[in-house]
């Protein structure tokens, strides 16, 4: 985002709240005052009504004609001609209803349903003298009302919203087209404004740019303002000085700079042969050491899907695929958490080992955990598998404990951080057992010594795995 933009979104809030801070100060007052010069207006018909009224009644009383109702009708008919006198705009409007909701008087035609009557009766009931807002004769009306007790009727000044509010209307468009307006000339300013300020700072990076495209120290940024850019450019073109000084140092360096790299780029190229990052981690000091094979003691884990080839047999080949994606995928992370290395994938089987290159404290518990917990994601996994209509998967996993050889095999075209020995072969023909023990997770004797505190175990029996004379005796695990 470039400084002026910045400058713009920075400064552009303020300006603009300021505006309409004092747009609406100015709004709220005027509105206020004219809302308020139209209600006194209201007010007073009101009570200049009332006045008539009461002096009517007054006559009647003074004459002895309140019982007499010709007499009462005359001065009714005199408070709705005086009514008539008092509304100036035909939006204006003068009428009484009685107790039922009737209109008894009205200074100019005017017709409501019942419902009407009744809603505006009821609002009058609770609040006389107060200004209300209701429906009447199909227009929205303000109106203010009192009850005039000897007529029994409640009479109401009104005047239609739309002409008691116009003026505050067109004070409220007004001012938010000055605001529309005033924030435009704000932004076209300030904009114009910010481009001006960071004129220098354009051209210094137009500088940069021309010497990284042509690599010409001689080119130099123009000093414009004698202000902290102005500075910031001497300071660019001092700078410039010294690259140019310094870049006869620079070539004397260049060529041992291209050995370097080439090294570098060999070392990397080696190490992109590792699947493995805490390999590349241990040994990226000295690539040498890693065409070097050792023997250690490792924890070698082989998983296989039962019947996997069945299982392919019924699916399209895709829905395999992703089917072994999404199955390896929980298996391999399990692994990793666990510190443990994936080896290798043989087909639907997987073989990890820990305790290189890296050897930690139990390393055989881990191994044993992340089995562990590999069941239980195979739970989750079958979970999935039914919710769309594909088999479950059953797998079986052996783990053994003993010396092998690590290290680099094959060429400079491909290598492989792998583990062979006969510690190995006795892993994968452990997975085989749990078929016939029917068994999901089994180890060895050498194992069974290091996790027998930690997980619960079951002793299956000894037996004599294929390729070793002494037998091997065999454990199921399971969660304490």
């Amino acid at each position: 985002m470039k400084i002026s933009l910045k400058i713009v979104l920075a400064v552009l809030p303020l300006i603009i709240v300021s505006i309409i801070f004092a747009e609406g100060i100015i709004w709220f007052s005027v509105t206020r005052d004219i809302t308020q010069m139209a209600e006194e207006s209201l007010d007073f018909k009101l009570y200049q009504l009332e006045t008539y009224t009461e002096n009517q009644w007054s006559l009647l009383v003074d004459n002895d004609y309140a019982e007499n109702e010709d007499m009462l009708t005359a001065a009714k008919n005199a408070v709705e001609i005086y009514a008539s006198t008092l509304t100036i705009n035909k939006s204006e409007c003068i009428f009484a209803l009685d107790k039922t909701g009737n209109i008894v008087m009205k200074s100019s035609p005017v017709s409501a349903s019942p419902e009407e009557c009744a809603g505006i009766l009821s609002l009058a009931d609770k609040n006389d003298r107060i200004l209300l807002n209701a429906a009447f004769g199909d227009k929205e009306r303000v109106f203010k009302s009192v009850y005039f007790i000897p007529f029994r009727w409640q009479i109401f000044v009104s005047d239609e919203r739309k002409s008691f509010f116009n003026t505050v209307d067109s004070i409220t468009h007004q001012a938010i087209i000055t605001v529309s307006i005033t924030a435009v000339l704000a932004i076209v300013l300030l904009v114009a404004l910010a481009k001006f300020l960071t004129r220098p700072l354009t051209l210094i990076t137009k500088t940069m740019r021309s010497i990284t495209t042509s690599a010409d120290l001689s080119v130099r940024a123009e000093v414009i303002y004698n202000d902290e850019i102005g500075s910031l450019a001497q300071t660019f073109n001092f700078m410039l000085d010294e690259l140019e000084k310094s870049y006869k140092q620079t070539k004397k360096y260049a060529f041992e700079s291209t050995l370097a790299q080439k090294k570098e780029i060999r070392i990397r190229e080696i190490f992109q042969k590792y699947v493995p990052q805490n390999v590349i981690e241990q040994f990226f000091a000295s690539p040498e050491s890693m065409l070097c094979g050792e023997t250690r003691e490792l924890v070698i884990l082989f998983s296989d899907i039962r019947s996997f080839t069945t299982i392919s047999e019924s699916m399209p080949p895709e829905d395999v695929v992703n089917c072994l994606n999404r199955y390896f995928s929980g298996q391999v992370d399990t692994v990793i958490q666990y510190n443990g290395i994936v080896d290798k994938y043989i087909g639907d089987a997987l073989m990890a080992f820990w305790g290189a290159p890296v050897k930690t404290e139990n390393d055989a518990l881990s191994a044993v955990l992340s089995a562990l917990e590999m069941l239980d994601i195979l739970v989750e996994f079958n979970k999935e598998q039914r919710q769309l209509g594909f088999p479950e998967f059953k797998i079986g996993i052996g783990i053994n404990l003993g010396n092998v050889t690590v290290g680099n095999i094959g060429n400079d075209r491909k290598m492989n951080y792998t583990i062979i020995g006969d510690a190995v072969n006795l892993a994968s023909r452990v997975e085989d057992l749990t078929k016939e023990h029917n068994e999901q997770l089994l180890i060895t004797e050498y194992v069974y010594e290091k996790v027998k505190d930690s997980v619960g175990t079951r002793f299956i029996g000894t037996t004599n795995i294929r390729g070793r004379t002494e037998p091997v005796g065999i454990y199921a695990v399971h969660k304490k």
